[in-house]
């Protein structure tokens, strides 16, 4: 929990061959980013860097768990709430407004 935060920082430099820690960063983006993106089509990309930097926020608050008499900010259902309620209404928006027979289609009931 310790050593996690130094790695979320991310750092830029305009040199040929980075440091060790810039690599690592660089490396742990890009495999989190492909693994994310495998399901997704090539449209849905572009929410690579939005929903990288929230899994990395709610991993770093969930590792401040594990230090001794620190308070996990993610047990309160207020934040939860303020996370998860933008982000289900902004797929069912874009949901409505890329493909609306689709996404009304999923308020019926199967089979008719």
């Amino acid at each position: 929990a310790i050593l996690m935060p130094p790695l979320l920082i991310l750092t830029s430099s305009n040199r040929l061959v980075q440091n060790r820690l810039s690599t690592l960063q660089a490396w742990m983006s890009k495999t989190f980013t492909k693994q994310l993106m495998l399901p997704i089509n090539f449209k849905g990309h572009k929410w690579a860097s939005m929903l990288l930097a929230l899994t990395l926020l709610l991993l770093s608050l969930n590792l401040l768990g594990l230090l001794p008499y620190t308070f996990t900010p993610t047990t309160q259902l207020s934040m939860n709430m303020a996370l998860a309620v933008p982000m289900w209404l902004s797929t069912v928006l874009i949901g409505m407004r890329n493909q609306p027979t689709i996404s009304l289609g999923h308020l019926l009931p199967e089979g008719t």
